[in-house]
């Protein structure tokens, strides 16, 4: 009997997707994973060096009794029970947390209002912009003597500009009452450039016709600012808050040359108390119990204002 062609034809089978993805990967993906690792390679190994590993030893180091001279020796949890009774720690935590409070909302409202000037179509705006943020990129250091000397309580500037209008100022960095708020002042001198230029490119991404639009229904400034503007510019706010909690809750520098922690302890921030403990006090295992709880606290707050976020921040898709 005469075989048909349909019966002497091969059969053609198409593989399956589980066949078709336990074939070779093509050389074009191995090597844009490579380069995508050697791209990333130096970020990582700086973050495990000196992010990473600092927190891993630290870690260590708070269940250690340990003054850097002698070889450690066991102790626990017990680092972390001496906080509870130490009011050097809390009152460093209570300053730290006062400084956060006030500067924070201080610095983004002028960054705000000066990138909202800016914005308005200033000319020369990029030469106002470099020389608004001349003092973010200048040395903490450099900074903090200068506004010592402006704040010199006879013939320092800052009381001399008070005098015009007839007030007598304080002694501000050995006051009880306006050490601190010198130091606010100063750090939100100090930091409003980076918000400023981080508010001026998120107002500047925003589409000119969403304000022609609400021109036209007869939307006053004000109404458009809220409704526009301010969602509009969620995304960047919110980075800007984030960024300045953090770094708020880090100073450190300004505070020790200004008034090294006084007068008293009315100016002392917790990273400071951190640093007398280790390297003056030597006591390397509470230190690192302290620096521990300042990472929490850091931790818990960043996820809650990330958490927060859902609700105000509005990302245009």
């Amino acid at each position: 009997m005469a075989l048909s062609t349909a019966d002497t034809a091969p059969a053609v089978t198409t593989p399956t997707p589980s066949q078709q993805a336990s074939g070779p990967t093509p050389r074009w993906r191995s090597r844009e994973a490579l380069t995508a690792w050697l791209f990333i390679l130096p970020s990582l190994i700086g973050f495990l060096i000196f992010t990473a590993g600092p927190v891993v030893a630290a870690g260590v180091i708070s269940l250690l009794n340990w003054n850097l001279f002698s070889a450690p020796t066991w102790a626990g949890l017990h680092n972390f029970a001496r906080l509870g009774p130490d009011p050097t720690f809390w009152s460093a935590l209570g300053n730290t947390a006062y400084f956060t409070l006030v500067s924070v909302p201080l610095t983004i409202l002028v960054s705000l209002a000066l990138a909202l000037l800016l914005n308005q179509g200033v000319r020369r705006v990029a030469v106002f912009r470099s020389l608004l943020l001349l003092p973010y990129a200048t040395i903490t250091v450099a900074v903090a003597f200068v506004w010592i000397w402006l704040y010199i309580p006879h013939d320092g500037l800052v009381n001399a500009v008070l005098g015009w209008f007839g007030i007598n100022g304080p002694a501000w960095l050995i006051s009880d009452n306006w050490a601190m708020p010198a130091l606010i002042l100063m750090s939100v001198w100090k930091s409003f450039g980076f918000g400023m230029v981080v508010f001026l490119a998120g107002l500047q991404a925003i589409p000119q016709q969403l304000y022609e639009a609400g021109r036209v229904d007869g939307t006053s400034p004000w109404n458009s600012f809220r409704h526009i503007t301010l969602p509009m510019l969620s995304p960047a706010l919110f980075f800007v808050i984030v960024t300045s909690v953090i770094g708020s809750f880090q100073v450190f520098d300004q505070a020790l040359i200004m008034t090294n922690g006084g007068p008293g302890t009315r100016t002392t921030t917790l990273v400071m108390y951190i640093y007398r403990t280790g390297f003056e006090n030597y006591d390397q295992g509470y230190a690192a119990a302290q620096s521990l709880v300042l990472f929490a606290f850091i931790v818990v707050i960043t996820a809650g204002q990330f958490l927060f976020q859902r609700r105000l921040v509005h990302y245009d898709n």
